[in-house]
């Protein structure tokens, strides 16, 4: 699960980044608002990768969502944009449930690693 919820903190990072550009140039947000939204969100959701080791990191994870929905306050745009993230950000959280459970079940019956079925 902390695999997959990084991989999509870091892609928003990435695109909280570029959005930067857009606020400024597109949308006329002024640059003192832009630089210090845009890149702390991005900064936020690098850190929050980091932090993911921790159940409070999930919670953090699922804040920056709504913030950057909220993005869409500014450049229109980012709603579409952040709800799509989000949605990713939830099936990364649910899915990377549902496989620690089978991997925690497989276990507890005795498989072998990774749910694999042994060779005779």
């Amino acid at each position: 699960m902390r695999g997959m919820c990084a991989a999509m903190l870091m892609f928003e990072a990435l695109l909280l980044g570029l959005a930067v550009p857009v606020m400024i140039s597109v949308e006329s947000v002024d640059k003192a608002v832009a630089l210090p939204l845009g890149l702390g969100l991005a900064l936020l959701c690098l850190l929050t990768a980091g932090m993911l080791r921790r159940p409070e990191g999930y919670l953090v994870g699922h804040v920056l969502q709504v913030a950057t929905i909220a993005t869409g306050l500014l450049v229109p745009i980012m709603f579409f944009v952040g709800a799509m993230f989000a949605a990713l950000w939830c099936a990364a959280f649910v899915l990377g449930r549902r496989i620690e459970a089978d991997k925690a079940r497989w276990a507890a019956e005795g498989h072998p690693a990774g749910g694999e079925a042994e060779q005779v």
